[in-house]
């Protein structure tokens, strides 16, 4: 026998835990709990102990009760408990009455609690017959129902009575026998219970939801969602994102219906919400400072964090990230040290318009070099407030009129001159210059009025991001408005999370940022794109949803088709309302070229579209060149210039539309059929691969041929050539051998080397390209 606890032989004794208790200690059983077990021993001794009390009434005064479970069995009191365990022990003993002393039992109903609606089906007590014989003597009563076994009887019976009230109206009473009807009590009222309608058990998801999160919200276990997944021929793991269509179908299959909810109302959550103008205060300006890179930019951002306050008593700025803090007498200013026009380009290529304006370095020594003109273009396709800074006014060539004579041939005239730029001659080695710099841009700033609500959700835009080994995915993020908090969740492009931690461009820790305060961020999944949005939500659950959202749609923008103006299209546009304006970039092998096509092309700007060069420079197509066309939806011309494989692919990733030219009234005419919707090309190259010449070797009789590496691609013998020197196009013509060893061969693969020979050209050197390509027939587009 196992051990039994004290308050279940209480139970099963009829008496209070207490009494119990006290009747241990009398025995010597020592001091129990009501949850202390007692050995078979002690439990023997106490059953004899309290046997008596059982037997208390003479066998002539027993009487069999019939009782009904209520729900109001729970609010007995202890007497009544007592009562109610003795009776129904006693039922479970056979007793045999003389016939002449006792009568007829009459049954004994508890009356029912009149808020009680419906009772439990018990079981009628077994009336005792009266046997013709006499009795001999008395029977051994049968094996008792013990202490457990009784109380899941009694908890089997309350656990049927509240099914039986939920589920199923119970108007009457069942006797022990199935089927069996008894009346109801006299004064009973018969109850009819309505089941209510079964609920409509549905899931609302967007366009995709996680496995755990549709196992989560339907109550099942994960895996057998993914069962049922695999069953559906889709291969998913705990962690991955599913459509709305397979959730559907594995929602149906366990009682669930999915409502589609659009992730647009989401999406509207983070759009910009009115600004009250009471909340607004002013903001720190934003700075980019922008030019050649020997024209002394670093040493400008030397000589300005040197005139910061707080870095004068700390005894110096220590740069950790790309933004930083200078805190003045007249107010505050940041500015971003970003490692030149390329990344500004991709900041502004994804929408980021952080800087307020921008601050162009030129050399009063060099003048305006073609990085100056190029960092020019970038400023003001950005469309921000420019301030020229005249830097080296110590060294003895400097002449700074000759530098305002320069930009003024690009549209910069300085105040002094009859314009609204503002010029500023600067030293940054010699620190002269340097407070009239700083006051002009206090200045400027306040003829912005640059102001911000610090009291909503933050929201700003990411510098910068890296991969740190120490403390994994980090980001430079600038605050635009609100205020940045430890623990806040947040959104950035397709990654979400929970800020951990906050450092500032001091090194020390910080636990809120301000608006335009740049501050690095911990707690990334992933290392975001430059330029991508930093946006705080209310809740994790949202910006995980928005997040999983996010990246499905990525996934689906990199198989569709880009949208960006080609020369085939742009009538389609034009006609459609969405080309007002067509960028141009032209690049050409002379500056006479590039000045020719740029003023034809202008001339045939109209009233439906209006043509803007946006860049034109002279030398090969580079990647900012694809950058800036990305950025402003522009053309790219090359005129006798060629791009190399790296720019090639960008230019085919990011869509940009590069057409080059070896006639110039070949690309008058297509950009005016283009706008006319007259553009029929028949014809289009495809570029096959390109090889580099690393040794010249020259053949009696045959003529120079180049011992070559392919690059990429490959080279076949049917393909046309093209022999480049320094991204300029030297020749143009057929190939008169295609060798690897001493065989002919028909192509030659990428990673190989070969020997290969220009018809009727021998001026080749060693570290031209030759490219191959062929020209393949295309319909039309409409």
């Amino acid at each position: 026998m196992s051990k039994i606890r004290v308050r279940e032989l209480a139970k099963e004794l009829g008496v209070e835990n207490k009494e119990l208790i006290d009747r241990c200690k009398e025995l010597g059983f020592g001091d129990k709990g009501p949850s202390h077990g007692l050995e078979n021993s002690e439990v023997d001794k106490l059953r004899k102990a309290f046997k008596p009390r059982e037997e208390a009434l003479p066998e002539d005064k027993q009487v069999v009760v019939e009782k009904k479970v209520t729900l109001d069995d729970r609010e007995m009191s202890v007497e009544e408990r007592r009562v109610k365990s003795t009776v129904i022990r006693r039922r479970t003993k056979e007793v045999e009455v003389k016939p002449q002393v006792v009568e007829p039992p009459k049954p004994v109903i508890v009356e029912m609690a009149p808020e009680a609606e419906v009772t439990a089906p018990v079981e009628a007590a077994p009336v005792p017959e009266i046997p013709p014989a006499p009795v001999a003597e008395e029977e051994k009563p049968k094996e008792e129902v013990k202490g457990k076994k009784k109380d899941k009887a009694l908890k089997k019976a309350e656990l049927l009575e509240r099914k039986e009230r939920v589920f199923k109206p119970v108007p009457t009473f069942r006797g022990k026998k199935r089927g069996a009807r008894v009346a109801l009590p006299a004064g009973a009222k018969k109850t009819e219970i309505t089941v209510p309608k079964a609920i409509k058990r549905v899931i609302k998801i967007s366009d995709v939801i996680q496995v755990a999160e549709l196992a989560k919200r339907m109550g099942i276990k994960a895996g057998e969602v993914i069962k049922k997944l695999f069953s559906l021929g889709i291969m998913a793991t705990i962690n991955q994102a599913v459509d709305i269509d397979a959730a559907s179908l594995v929602a149906h299959d366990f009682g669930y219906e999915v409502e589609r909810v659009g992730m647009e109302v989401v999406e509207e959550m983070l759009e910009e919400t009115p600004e009250v103008p009471e909340k607004m205060v002013l903001r720190p300006p934003v700075v980019t400072v922008m030019g050649h890179v020997d024209h002394g930019k670093t040493s400008l951002l030397d000589a300005i964090r040197q005139t910061d306050v707080a870095a004068g008593e700390a005894g110096g700025i220590t740069q950790h990230i790309g933004a930083h803090h200078v805190k003045l007498e007249r107010g505050d200013l940041v500015f971003l040290d970003t490692p030149g026009h390329e990344a500004f380009t991709a900041m502004r290529a994804r929408g980021a318009q952080v800087t307020d304006f921008v601050i162009l370095v030129v050399a009063a020594d060099d003048g305006v070099m073609p990085q100056t003109v190029e960092a020019l273009n970038h400023a003001k396709a950005a469309g921000v407030p420019i301030i020229v800074a005249v830097n080296k006014i110590d060294k003895p060539g400097a002449n700074p009129d000759k530098v305002k004579q320069a930009l003024s041939d690009h549209g910069l005239l300085a105040e002094d001159w009859g314009g609204d730029t503002i010029f500023v001659n600067v030293s940054a080695k010699q620190r002269t210059g340097i407070k009239e710099l700083l006051e002009m841009i206090i200045l400027q700033a306040e003829v912005m009025e640059l102001k911000a609500n610090p009291d909503k959700l933050a929201k700003g835009t990411i510098i910068e991001a890296k991969l740190d080994k120490g403390r994994g995915p980090v980001a430079t993020v600038l605050v635009e408005e609100g205020t940045l908090k430890v623990g806040d969740p947040f959104v950035a492009g397709v990654h979400f999370g929970r800020i951990r931690a906050m450092i500032d461009d001091k090194g020390a820790k910080v636990e809120k940022a301000g608006p335009s305060m740049p501050v690095e961020v911990q707690g990334l999944p992933g290392v975001p794109l430059a330029g991508e949005k930093f946006i705080v939500v209310s809740d994790e659950k949202k910006a995980r949803e928005i997040g999983t959202y996010r990246q499905m749609k990525l996934r689906e923008t990199e198989l569709s088709k880009s949208s960006k103006v080609s020369l085939e299209d742009l009538y389609n546009k034009i006609k459609e309302g969405e080309v007002k304006e067509l960028g141009i970039i032209i690049k050409a092998d002379v500056h006479g070229s590039v000045e020719a096509l740029a003023e034809s092309l202008q001339k045939l700007s109209t009233e439906a579209i209006k043509l803007k060069v946006l860049h034109g420079s002279v030398g090969a197509i580079t990647e900012t060149d694809v950058l800036l066309a990305a950025a402003s939806n522009a053309i790219i011309i090359g005129f006798h210039v060629r791009p190399d494989a790296k720019v090639h692919s960008l230019a085919e990733q990011e869509g940009v539309d590069i057409r080059l030219y070896n006639i110039i009234y070949e690309v008058i005419d297509d950009v005016k059929k283009a706008m006319e919707g007259l553009l029929t090309p028949t014809l289009k190259e495809v570029v096959l691969g390109r090889a580099e010449i690393r040794e010249v070797f020259s053949v009696p009789k045959i003529g120079n041929i180049g011992g070559c590496f392919i690059t990429d691609g490959k080279i076949t013998r049917v393909a046309r050539v093209r022999l480049i020197r320094d991204g300029i196009v030297l020749h143009d013509g057929k190939m008169a051998s295609l060798r690897r060893f001493k065989d002919d061969v028909k192509e030659v693969q990428s990673g190989y080397e070969c020997g290969i020979g220009i018809e009727n050209y021998n001026d080749i050197k060693t570290g031209d390209v030759i490219e191959a390509y062929i020209q393949e027939k295309v319909a039309a587009k409409l």
